[in-house]
């Protein structure tokens, strides 16, 4: 796809949106080179799995945290690069998975930490839209989440396949998720964003939750809109949420509930309902904002549920004249260390 350099406001995120289900399709012609990394590390039996990323990659990483957990029956955590770059800690790392997720790999904390983790004795593997990058090279296995050069600052194409990678790295099958490209289509069809983006165009404040593997969601979809619309978007579990934020929540500060179709979302309706009889203005994704569900596993739900909230992002952004593209102070890559 070739962009042009006077593009309208909007249109290099719009247009990486909407390319996202052929992504996906693309990524599942190849999994089995993904499924094979999996299966190389899971046969070194890691009794523990460490994840490094930064933004929208760390939610992508707590989505994968999910997965070990519950699909492998491992337990996982999301490192601290700096304690190992600025710190210098060299934990003792043998039979742990070190798992770094990066859009571009080019983040020295990350590439660092992973140098790290391989001196200390993990098996380390890298997840990037970049084979070339610096992350890459420092890992023993890679692999590439196949999405093409990004050019919108705000990342949406390199999430969903970042997930669906994960997926499939952690023990999915290309077959379950054959679904998964014609559910995003459908999905992004949807004429509901428009109506659902005017709830918020005047908005300052708003708060999104979800819980299990809605919560990655909500991670993401807060920073989507304050890196696009300078929205104070906060984000919760909905265990959380009960602990103390619920007291802010009034008729002055929006709720988006992201409901995923198992038992973390059981858990986040009633909870939906107590804010509502609060007088709380309640948007539920999968509900108000629909998502197309059909023949795909509640685990791989994220990868849809993110879609119109994504889209949401991007209509707010534009109803409040801003341009979703360049968002004021960001990079593609952040030089964090």
């Amino acid at each position: 796809m070739t962009f042009v350099m006077n593009a309208a406001p909007g249109a290099l995120m719009s247009a990486e949106i909407d390319e996202q289900p052929s992504i996906l399709a693309a990524l599942l012609t190849g999994a089995d080179a993904i499924v094979s990394v999996g299966e190389a590390v899971r046969s070194r039996a890691p009794r523990f799995v460490m994840l490094a990323a930064r933004g929208t990659s760390d939610h992508a990483a707590l989505y994968a945290k999910y997965l070990i957990e519950t699909r492998l029956g491992l337990p996982a955590g999301l490192a601290s690069p700096s304690s190992m770059t600025l710190y210098g800690s060299r934990p003792d790392l043998r039979d742990v998975l070190f798992l770094g997720v990066s859009q571009s790999g080019a983040s020295p904390d990350l590439v660092d930490s992973m140098t790290v983790a391989g001196e200390c004795g993990a098996t380390t593997v890298a997840v990037t839209n970049n084979p070339g990058s610096a992350l890459a090279g420092a890992a023993e296995f890679h692999v590439d989440v196949r999405a093409g050069a990004e050019k919108a600052v705000a990342a949406t194409k390199t999430y969903t396949a970042e997930l669906l990678a994960l997926y499939l790295l952690l023990g999915g099958s290309a077959a379950e998720a054959e679904a998964l490209p014609s559910a995003a289509s459908a999905t992004l069809s949807s004429d509901a964003v428009p109506r659902a983006a005017a709830r918020y165009r005047f908005a300052e404040r708003l708060v999104v939750t979800g819980r299990g593997f809605g919560y990655p969601t909500a991670r993401e979809a807060a920073l989507k809109l304050m890196e696009t619309s300078y929205l104070s978007a906060q984000a919760f579990s909905t265990a959380d949420l009960l602990h103390g934020p619920l007291a802010m929540i009034d008729s002055g500060v929006p709720v988006i509930a992201v409901v995923t179709p198992d038992s973390g979302g059981e858990a986040v309706r009633p909870v939906v309902a107590q804010l509502r009889s609060s007088g709380a203005d309640v948007l539920v994704v999968g509900d108000d904002l629909p998502v197309v569900r059909d023949g795909v596993a509640p685990v791989l739900s994220p990868v849809l549920d993110i879609l119109p909230l994504q889209r949401l992002a991007w209509q707010v952004a534009l109803d409040r004249g801003e341009n979703p593209d360049r968002p004021r102070g960001l990079s593609k890559v952040t030089q964090t260390r």
